[in-house]
């Protein structure tokens, strides 16, 4: 009930204790929403009847103990249980009325309300659903077009960035290439002299036996 408004809780509540009426075979249960020009603080007037004062507090202590448990919401008041004739449970936005048939048809409260839209249980209940769903479907219709109302701006903002990235990259492939080609440049020289280094005593060497080869030649002459 958390995400529910305060009129949509009220339903809520309404609906569980009137599903209590029909566990417990509450004759004739009707639901009245009232007037607001008539109804003072209350939205709704939930009426039952019982067979017996028995029955009637049984109907009151189960709605009692079924709204404290499931929701943790009390009755601000409570009248008529000790007699069970009359049990009314007042929950401020919303009143309980359980009768003895006969009390019921004494005081005749529907006829009393004749400004209020009455409901069975099963039209009160395909109701709220039906106001729940539309609320649901809403409420994704809404996320959907959130979602798609960003996804503009998140693809812009992407771009932008790619276009920014590209030119820091090639100044960065630049500036590699400009440093590593005097490395280069100077490495080959270095190399060729090495090379040259090296072929030098080989080519003194390969002089001197040569010459020595030739020496004996000459004497033997």
């Amino acid at each position: 009930m958390t995400n529910a408004t305060a009129h949509e809780q009220t339903r809520i509540l309404v609906q569980a204790a009137a599903a209590v009426c029909e566990e417990k075979k509450g004759a004739e249960t009707r639901i009245l929403e009232l007037d607001p020009a008539d109804s003072g603080l209350a939205d709704f007037f939930l009426v039952t009847s019982a067979n017996s004062d028995r029955q009637a507090t049984a109907i009151a202590d189960e709605i009692e103990l079924r709204l404290k448990r499931n929701y943790g919401v009390y009755a601000n008041s409570v009248e008529g249980r000790r007699k069970g004739e009359w049990i009314l449970l007042d929950y401020v936005d919303f009143v309980v009325h359980v009768f003895l048939a006969e009390r019921r048809a004494f005081y005749d409260i529907e006829r009393l309300r004749k400004s209020a839209r009455p409901y069975s249980p099963e039209e009160f209940d395909a109701e709220l659903k039906a106001l729940l769903a539309k609320k649901t479907q809403t409420a994704r219709g809404k996320a959907t077009a959130k979602k798609a109302a960003k996804a503009p701006v998140k693809a812009a903002a992407k771009k932008a960035a790619v276009k920014k990235a590209a030119p820091a990259k090639k100044a960065a492939k630049k500036t590699v290439a400009q440093k590593a080609a005097p490395v280069a440049a100077k490495k080959k020289p270095a190399v060729k002299a090495a090379k040259a280094a090296s072929a030098k005593p080989k080519k003194a060497a390969a002089k001197k036996t040569a010459a020595k080869k030739a020496a004996p030649a000459r004497k033997t002459k």
